[in-house]
């Protein structure tokens, strides 16, 4: 059984947004990019324009699950307040068509990818094409960043998709 895992990166100016295909211990990339907003477009047309392309992206690739990144902000409340704003409209879209949501912190993101918790982020990028066999590192780094938490979550669900397959086996 094969996962079809979306990853996003949270913002308002760029989502970054990363689907995989996750098998066993195999990640295959089908698509990553970016949903982008111009800095002088009212804040509430961004979180339309946002809510409109999430649309177009979970229509194409019909994802299995979502990843995305949990917030943690020590600084600027205004942009922290703004792009949990729009992490709500990217959770919203998935929930409205019974996607589950998964979560991870960076933390969780740099371990599952790297091993260490204290990687830098050109560690994660590199680890990010190694493992999807990439050429080069993703552009924009949001979409690394989005690929980065789709596979943190195959690695997280991977006893998911082998129970899975074993409840199939035996049916």
């Amino acid at each position: 059984m094969d996962l079809r895992i979306l990853g996003i990166d949270p913002g308002y100016a760029i989502v970054g947004f990363g689907v995989v295909e996750y098998s066993g211990v195999t990640f295959r990339t089908v698509e990553y990019g970016a949903i982008l907003t111009e800095a002088h477009t009212p804040f509430d047309k961004r979180l339309c324009l946002i809510d409109e392309d999430m649309q177009e992206i979970l229509n194409r690739f019909r994802p299995d699950c979502m990843a995305i990144e949990r917030l943690y902000f020590t600084t600027n409340q205004k942009t922290a307040i703004d792009v949990a704003q729009a992490r709500g409209i990217l959770v919203l879209a998935a929930a409205k068509r019974g996607l589950p949501v998964y979560e991870y912190t960076p933390l969780q993101v740099k371990q599952s990818v790297v091993g260490y918790g204290k990687a830098e982020k050109h560690q994660i990028m590199d680890m990010t094409r190694r493992i999807l066999n990439l050429e080069q590192i993703p552009k924009p780094d949001d979409a690394a960043d989005a690929l980065a938490l789709a596979i943190c979550h195959g690695h997280a669900s991977r006893g998911q998709v082998q129970n899975e397959r074993f409840r199939r086996a035996v049916q």
